[in-house]
């Protein structure tokens, strides 16, 4: 599930809406409204959409193992069984794949 952030994603998050065409790691800058950035800010801001992207992985890896529960299923036979599958499932997810 890796995703790796790129000199793209930092363009569209530091100047959305510019123009620019990406040729290998040639940059040329199209826009007149706004200004081009420098190789410093992208490089940070790679490194800060990197930084947000993996902090929310827990998230990711619990939506994949929710998404495998029959949920509406698990609630309804908790309740006519007066059980707690469901409330066990989710707990055990959340176990597996903690918020850091």
């Amino acid at each position: 599930m890796a995703n790796e952030m790129s000199t793209v994603d930092a363009l569209q998050s530091l100047t959305p809406n510019a123009e620019w065409v990406l040729r290998g790691d040639v940059l040329e800058w199209l826009d007149s409204e706004q200004t081009e950035p420098t190789a410093l800010e992208l490089s940070n801001e790679v490194t800060r959409l990197q930084a947000a992207y993996d902090a929310l992985e827990y998230s990711r890896l619990r939506k994949a193992k929710y998404d495998l529960l029959n949920q509406d299923e698990m609630r309804y036979d908790d309740l006519v069984n007066n059980t707690t599958t469901w409330r066990d499932g989710i707990a055990a997810i959340k176990v597996a794949h903690p918020k850091p």
